[in-house]
């Protein structure tokens, strides 16, 4: 034939290849050699990733899917209440995990703000969160009792019961799940052809 015709294929392998050809002596028929070598196209903006907001959602849903699991959980495995208290009722407890939701949306919140956070802010919003809801439940206990000592009492029942360990480790787990989202560069699937320059 008088010239070479492009099959449809050869689009798809034009990205990010390599051409190498070598003819053989003597023969009119060239061999061709590609390797792929993955290289990211220059022209193409980097993928922004999972935003802010939509990563600080995730990570308070899962905390908050975590925290009533794990609490349930440890108060099945002792066979106890989380508060013991008799006559307290459910606002202690519910004021102190409110605390420790808004605690930890705004620490993960302000960490999640750069477009590479550390992993390292995981401890430090975990560590936030589990004072917040102590911090919560005794004052919660305080103004539904009016008794210091049966406040400071439910607080400490919390740290050596377990329940604030497992508020800890769920705001841990979720703040690095949210890191992660954050600090991800995925983008959408792309067919080999899309993007190619028409010729």
């Amino acid at each position: 034939m008088g010239g070479s015709q492009r099959r449809p294929q050869d689009r798809a392998q034009r990205r990010g290849a390599a051409r190498v050809r070598a003819h053989a002596r003597g023969g009119p028929d060239a061999l061709e050699v590609i390797t792929d070598t993955s290289s990211p196209n220059p022209r193409r903006p980097e993928p922004a990733g999972v935003s802010a907001v939509l990563a600080l959602v995730l990570a308070v849903i899962g905390f908050f899917a975590l925290a009533v699991f794990g609490l349930g959980a440890l108060s099945i495995a002792t066979d106890a209440d989380i508060i013991a208290i008799p006559g307290l009722g459910q606002g202690p407890g519910v004021f102190g995990m409110l605390l420790g939701l808004l605690a930890f949306a705004v620490t993960l919140g302000a960490a999640l703000r750069s477009r590479h956070p550390s992993f390292a802010s995981a401890p430090i919003v975990a560590l936030a969160t589990a004072l917040a809801h102590l911090a919560g439940v005794w004052l919660g206990v305080l103004v539904g009792s009016s008794d210091l000592v049966i406040a400071t009492a439910v607080a400490g029942g919390l740290v050596s019961g377990g329940a604030s360990l497992v508020l800890l480790g769920a705001a841990v787990v979720a703040a690095w799940s949210g890191i992660a989202l954050r600090r991800t560069r995925a983008q959408h699937p792309r067919w080999p052809w899309e993007g190619d320059d028409e010729e």
